[in-house]
């Protein structure tokens, strides 16, 4: 049986989970295989012993697909995504974008209509 596994060029947001159940969200403008996001290695290395750094497993989910999405239009499903699953609080992921904002915490709070710009 000789099939094409390549992806497809398409826009895919994606969900990485890594150690102790902390989430990456990410986009993948690319299709491959290999890519895993650009998370920060320092923040995730914290959550590991030396001895689980040498053997652990991450997981790749494609959240959504679309081979018509603009770059404009993944870049703001993306941050949906991050605010909707919460992966930019600190206990929940490892996204630091948009900033996370706890509720009481300037105000505010995070949310799903918050425009963050910074």
């Amino acid at each position: 049986m000789d099939r094409d596994h390549r992806a497809s060029p398409q826009a895919r947001a994606r969900l990485l989970r890594r150690g102790l159940g902390k989430i990456y969200v990410g986009k993948d403008l690319t299709g491959s295989a290999n890519y895993f996001g650009s998370a920060d290695s320092g923040l995730i290395e914290k959550d590991f012993t030396a001895a689980e750094l040498r053997d652990f497993t991450i997981r790749k989910e494609i959240l959504r697909e679309s081979e018509t999405a603009s770059d404009q239009e993944v870049n703001a499903k993306e941050v949906e995504l991050i605010r909707a699953l919460r992966s930019h609080d600190p206990k929940v992921g490892y996204n630091r974008w948009p900033r996370f904002r706890p509720a009481g915490v300037s105000g505010t709070g995070d949310s799903l209509l918050a425009a963050d710009v910074d």
